[in-house]
């Protein structure tokens, strides 16, 4: 009873809000909200997050009333000025919030900081920056629970190769670098090396993966910090006839992952929640749409999958994409 008297507080707080910002009708309240999602690159896992920002949008459309939208504008290319450009046009429409994901954050703070200069509430998603509202996981704890995972499977022996992301993103950067710490930490008998950078793409992974495979016949095992990589690698293992032999331990939980853990090319991955993330933005654009307070950092928490649950999640995973792409 408790629960459903705080929800219909905050519905108050939230419907007296809205009615006093924004675009408003002659009436004085508003017909409508428009949300920006902007990832870094096209990207199933970005499809992912926007997956659940659309659920959660219509969601709220149907509690609150009033058409909430979400626009998905994700960069051709992993590239900073293509991101800026994006951010420019959104703001440019007087959005009720943007969420971002930088692909470098000091390349973009100048444009981000204009933006929340004209009122437009900025949320970070995927990436942790101090001063903003930013949605995510701990991404050094990922790392960890990553790197003792695959050492543990090894018996704490073995070569081990970590691939990289987008050098820049600050959320691949610290995976990466948190594994070879790691490593060195506690287990001194993982060769720890470098297993190329994906570049957030599938095709750049495979690639960098095949190479790194066939330079070291005694690779043991693989690890990654993005969701490209996992796809990437795990054909790169099977091309060359190395399932079984690598023991790959992934991230992230799109559908073309989950099929490589059902088949044991990887086996075990531990996701960030994309789908919460965005579904997350939303609540947290609206939110200070409206001018309540935002927590300075939601963790999503991280979840783990292997031949226990993979069945579970490739139908929940599955039936999202089919309805994502029915829309």
């Amino acid at each position: 009873m408790k629960k459903v008297a705080g929800i219909i507080v905050l519905l108050a707080v939230v419907l007296g809000a809205i009615g006093c910002r924004g675009p408003v009708e002659e009436t004085g309240t508003v017909k409508e909200l428009t949300f920006y999602i902007v990832p870094k690159v096209v990207h199933e896992w970005f499809d992912a997050v926007d997956a659940g920002a659309q659920a959660e949008a219509k969601a709220l459309t149907k509690v609150l009333g009033i058409n909430v939208k979400v626009e998905y504008r994700a960069p051709v290319n992993a590239d900073v000025t293509e991101q800026n450009r994006i951010l420019e046009t959104a703001a440019a429409t007087n959005p009720a919030g943007i969420a971002i994901d930088p692909l470098d954050f000091e390349g973009s703070r100048s444009i981000i900081e204009e933006i929340k200069a004209k009122g437009i509430p900025v949320i970070i998603f995927d990436a942790v920056v101090p001063g903003y509202t930013s949605i995510g996981n701990n991404f050094t704890e990922q790392a960890v629970l990553e790197a003792d995972d695959i050492a543990t499977r090894l018996n704490g022996r073995g070569k081990v190769a970590v691939m990289h992301g987008v050098p820049t993103a600050a959320n691949h950067a610290e995976r990466y670098n948190a594994m070879f710490a790691r490593f060195k930490e506690k287990w001194p008998g993982i060769q720890a090396i470098d297993g190329g950078a994906s570049q957030d793409n599938i095709e750049t992974s495979q690639q960098q993966a095949a190479a790194i495979i066939a330079a070291n016949p005694d690779l043991a095992g693989y690890l990654c910090v993005d969701a490209a990589a996992p796809i990437g690698i795990a054909t790169a293992i099977n091309e060359a006839g190395k399932k079984g032999q690598i023991t790959f331990v992934g991230a992230e939980n799109l559908l073309q992952i989950l099929n490589f853990v059902k088949d044991g090319t990887i086996v075990c991955t531990y996701s960030t929640k994309p789908q919460m993330q965005g579904a997350m933005a939303v609540l947290m654009m609206l939110q200070a749409y409206t001018g309540e307070d935002v927590p300075q950092f939601i963790d999503t928490g991280i979840l783990y999958i292997d031949q226990k649950n993979i069945d579970q999640w490739i139908q929940i995973v599955g039936s999202g994409a089919k309805e994502s792409s029915a829309d």
